[in-house]
């Protein structure tokens, strides 16, 4: 909350905030993530530790597949629970994708085992297939008929990334 109030008086709003709470958790000590882990109600295991760890290391989203890849000690339903828990408490949230294979990102501050809010934009890259958060770009407004309610937004922008268009 913090974050948000500081980016708003500085005039850079809630992405910016985001992206700052994320550069703040690529800081994180081994006794930080375990925080992390308990404030959620998790139970602290060197698999959870580790693959917050990769998550909070990364600039972009990762899917099931480069957690196994990343972790060859743990198998693909250990990873698969991890992933599943982290969703459950409002650490990471499922970006969807065209191809069918779920990438996760790490939640916004205002993310709970309650409620995940993810109205925003990612941006695919269709030359090296990396996810990213488009930081300064607003989900446009969606008018639905009476009698309908939005519960989230997922807007996915393919195109070159700056990596590969260089």
């Amino acid at each position: 909350m913090l974050l948000n109030i500081l980016c708003d008086r500085l005039g850079y709003g809630n992405n910016h905030a985001i992206r700052l709470r994320l550069t703040i958790f690529a800081f994180m000590d081994i006794g930080e993530r375990k925080e992390l882990l308990k404030s959620h109600k998790l139970r602290i295991t060197n698999c959870r530790l580790d693959v917050i760890g990769l998550f909070l290391s990364k600039s972009r989203a990762l899917s099931q597949a480069d957690l196994e890849t990343h972790f060859s000690t743990y198998d693909r339903v250990t990873l698969y629970r991890t992933l599943g828990s982290f969703l459950d408490v409002g650490i990471l949230h499922k970006i969807p994708n065209e191809d069918g294979i779920a990438t996760y990102g790490l939640c916004n501050e205002t993310c709970s085992s309650e409620e995940h809010v993810h109205s925003h934009i990612h941006f695919k890259c269709t030359s090296c297939g990396e996810i990213a958060y488009l930081d300064d770009n607003q989900v446009p407004e969606i008018k639905l008929p009476v009698g309908y309610q939005v519960n989230m937004v997922n807007v996915l922008v393919a195109g070159i990334c700056v990596n590969c268009s260089a």
